[in-house]
């Protein structure tokens, strides 16, 4: 499909200037390098957007490769942190775009346990550390961004957090079971559909991850997730535009008044 340049359509500027200088988020050297990872914005096509941390940032390419001619895909040009974050930044990321798709998580960042004095990156600790957002705010504070979410008419798309490796320096094996269970409720009442990264990533060997204890993936992990995201998103727009059109049927056939 012939990509039209368009300087009329609002697009996210996506670069790799120095966006986490002094972020408390931290994001690894190799997926910064997503941050750039967009096509050339085509008026005609359905708009796009990623919302989440590091993981997101690490599977968008791959994203963008697969929709390349069906969505413009966009994400913030930061590793969009925890739900605080969220809380403070959402209206910024969305700007005033029409989203017709948006596929967004807040979770590890959530449930990490950080100290100032720890030297590990991120400053996790979780034998010393505090909780960043414990359970019961994270389910105000994600209530709150879906109900926000839901005023811009996109179709939502929650992706469970991934898994939480053996070792991992700042966070405990089954808080993000927990965290995901909490979020499933949310979603379930809101109608909104999940697509289920933990089971995926869970499956994963190894060698899928950056490192042992490390929940950042290698760019064989995170294509994996990127092709799950893709037919999720891919299959939100088909039902999307087959809604269009029986809209479109619908009127054409109502009787004149």
């Amino acid at each position: 499909m012939k990509i039209v340049r368009s300087n009329i359509l609002p697009i996210l500027i996506m670069t790799v200037l120095n966006s986490f200088a002094g972020s408390d988020f931290y994001t690894p050297d190799v997926d910064l390098k997503a941050l750039s990872a967009s096509a050339e914005a085509d008026a005609g096509l359905p708009n796009v957007l990623i919302i989440g941390d590091s993981i997101s940032i690490g599977y968008t390419p791959g994203v963008v490769e697969r929709l390349a001619g069906t969505a413009n895909v966009r994400r913030p040009d930061a590793n969009c942190g925890d739900t605080r974050q969220g809380l403070r930044m959402l209206e910024r990321w969305l700007g005033d775009t029409r989203w017709d798709v948006i596929h967004f998580n807040w979770g590890l960042h959530d449930l990490c346990y950080r100290h100032p004095d720890a030297k590990v990156y991120g400053n996790r600790d979780k034998v010393n550390g505090t909780i960043s957002v414990d359970p019961k705010q994270y389910a105000l504070n994600l209530e709150a961004l879906v109900q926000q979410l839901k005023t811009k008419g996109a179709t939502l798309i929650w992706a469970s957090t991934t898994v939480v490796p053996e070792g991992e320096a700042g966070r405990f094996v089954g808080d993000d079971i927990k965290y995901n269970a909490i979020a499933a409720e949310i979603m379930e009442r809101h109608g909104i559909a999940i697509n289920d990264l933990h089971a995926l990533s869970d499956t994963f060997p190894p060698a899928l991850f950056t490192k042992s204890g490390d929940v950042h993936f290698t760019r064989t992990g995170s294509d994996k997730l990127a092709e799950q995201v893709a037919e999720a998103i891919r299959s939100a727009l088909d039902a999307r535009a087959g809604m269009n059109e029986d809209m479109g049927a619908h009127f054409k056939s109502s009787p004149a008044d």
